[in-house]
């Protein structure tokens, strides 16, 4: 199982992202922050990260997420349109094409859940998530795609 969750303030804003992977008796907690992203980027990174971070092509995965902004694109098919079309107007581009390069290396299904809502690993992603956010400013990262992207692309 792999869950996910994304966070920033002020949207744009600083920024963070939770993963935790768990196999059998086997956990992994991931997570990083960034001085100015959005949300939506957080989400998707989040399970990018995830997704990246396993180490056997083929692997059986299911992301539990909050994110209906991710899962939908996925589940409901919107994400392959957007690729046959480069993309076009769309926002976070950068993220969706890595996204799909992970997607296609694993065996991948989505579950959605209702965020805070007290389910233990979403709360665990959303803990790290908002630490990463609200680490000291030095200690993020930048978002260069986000920083340096055409206004309205990658926004929110």
């Amino acid at each position: 199982m792999l869950y996910t969750d994304g966070a920033a303030s002020g949207n744009p804003g600083p920024g963070g992202y939770g993963v935790v992977l768990e196999s059998g008796k086997h956990r992994k907690e991931l997570w990083g922050g960034y001085r100015r992203t959005t949300n939506n980027r957080m989400e998707l990174l989040a399970v990018i990260v995830g997704l990246e971070s396993l180490k056997r092509p083929g692997t059986h995965v299911t992301v539990v997420s909050d994110s209906k902004y991710v899962i939908d694109a996925v589940e409901q098919g919107w994400l392959f349109d957007w690729e046959k079309k480069g993309f076009a107007k769309k926002k976070n581009p950068d993220l969706w094409r890595r996204l799909l390069v992970a997607y296609r290396k694993h065996i991948v299904r989505f579950q959605w859940i209702r965020g805070h809502n007290g389910h233990p690993q979403n709360e665990l992603c959303d803990r790290l998530a908002v630490a990463a956010r609200e680490q000291l400013p030095a200690a993020r990262a930048v978002d260069e795609a986000y920083e340096r992207g055409e206004p309205g692309l990658f926004g929110d």
